[in-house]
């Protein structure tokens, strides 16, 4: 395939020269007339490991943005979505915060599109930028002509290794437009690597490429912290501390536990998250992260119980669940009984019932009548039995852990964080 660039920078470049590194004809266009010499010239002026060794002996050919449109088959937007210079973080941050500056992306879109319209045939353009959710819809698809065929697809890279990680990439991500660009897209990945391709809304890949970076920014900022705090408790070493918590590579470093749903529970997680607060005020820590965990999910408690009073209108309100982790009675530290707490110091009647703590169905049915008039049920507990209930045709179902049935059914379902038209 013909692949084209509109940006030959610290992302351009290295992608480019993968792409040509699988067999496929690479162009570049660059504003930049120092970026552009460099290249010709096979040098650069920032370390990256195989774009020096590579470089030398490329074939990739810069264009002017017309020849780019007329030669390429697929253009990858690699432009900079930069923040002023007061957030790069060599300085105190300031008390502001601020969007990230989209002008130069907006620029070089408008510019690309505007030729391909010119030229009037279909193009497949591919932006690889990072933005915040919404940002591409808002800013970048009112710049698009009927023959630009948009599909998101943001890279997971390091700099310094962006070669090697293209190549070897955990998986693809598509934020989807267009079908035949993301059919298109789909394709030529599967020439470089044999990664998982995960597609989703284009709202979605924003803000999973976000969120990508700010949990390994969350991981640095913990691993930090434990350094901190070792510094001051004897015969404790965090190199030690974290290497132990590295070999759990299934329920630590993993997809696990990386679903929507309810606060932690048990014997252990909110109870050690207020001891380790109480280390960290006694020690003065910099910043009180396990403070931050505790006050989330009460907080997010709290927003659920706001959800619940909301959306009950006057209606019997009715917790299913009572144990912390589904398929199982176990109830210390359980956020559905915080839940409940939480109501009732509102003077809110609620009603309570799990299937392994209780028992006996078919008396709370009869007591509760929950199949004889409209009533609000709240999912607090992932029980499969609850999936099995028949609810009163006008009743609500909220859902925080969107897996009971939505379709053949009477009631109404809400399901928490599912938010797709």
């Amino acid at each position: 395939m013909n692949i084209g660039f509109l940006g030959l920078g610290k992302l351009g470049l290295p992608v480019a020269l993968a792409t040509e590194s699988k067999g496929h004809k690479v162009f570049g266009f660059d504003i930049s007339e120092k970026t552009i010499n460099n290249i010709n010239n096979k040098v650069i002026d920032y370390r990256e490991i195989w774009v020096e060794d590579y470089l030398p002996k490329t074939n990739l050919e810069i264009v002017n943005i017309n020849k780019l449109v007329e030669k390429s088959d697929i253009i990858f937007v690699p432009i900079q979505t930069p923040h002023d210079e007061k957030y790069e973080g060599v300085t105190r941050i300031p008390s502001e915060r601020a969007d990230f500056d989209y002008t130069y992306l907006i620029k070089g879109v408008k510019n690309l599109s505007n030729e391909i319209e010119k030229q009037k045939k279909d193009k497949v353009v591919i932006i690889i930028s990072t933005v915040l959710p919404g940002t591409i819809t808002r800013e970048i698809k009112p710049l698009l002509g009927n023959h630009t065929k948009l599909v998101y697809n943001p890279f997971f890279i390091a700099m310094g290794s962006t070669m090697k990680d293209f190549l070897h990439p955990e998986f693809v991500l598509f934020g989807r437009d267009d079908d035949y660009a993301l059919n298109v897209g789909k394709e030529f990945y599967k020439t470089i690597s044999k990664a998982p391709i995960y597609d989703t809304t284009i709202e979605n890949a924003e803000l999973i490429k976000v969120a990508y970076n700010t949990m390994i920014s969350t991981k640095i900022s913990f691993a930090n912290t434990l350094m901190e705090m070792c510094y001051h408790l004897p015969n404790t070493d965090v190199d030690d501390v974290t290497n132990a918590l590295k070999m759990s590579n299934k329920r630590l470093i993993s997809g696990a536990y990386m679903s929507g749903g309810m606060g932690d529970g048990g014997g252990c997680h909110p109870r050690d998250n207020i001891a380790m607060s109480y280390l960290s005020k006694k020690f003065n820590i910099s910043h009180n992260w396990f403070e931050n965990i505790m006050t989330q999910r009460e907080n997010q408690t709290e927003w659920l119980a706001k959800i619940i009073i909301e959306k009950s209108e006057g209606m019997q309100i009715n917790i299913l669940g009572k144990a912390f982790k589904a398929e199982t009675n176990l109830i210390l530290g359980s956020p559905a009984i915080l839940l409940k707490n939480l109501l009732e110091e509102k003077n809110i009647k609620v009603n309570q019932w799990d299937p392994y703590v209780d028992g006996n169905y078919d008396n709370y049915l009869e007591l509760y009548a929950w199949n004889k008039k409209p009533q609000l049920f709240f999912i607090a507990t992932k029980h499969e039995f609850f999936t099995k209930i028949k609810f009163h045709r006008n009743s609500i179902v909220i859902d925080p852990w969107r897996y009971m049935p939505s379709i053949d059914i009477e009631h109404k379902i809400i399901q928490i964080g599912k938010n797709i038209n």
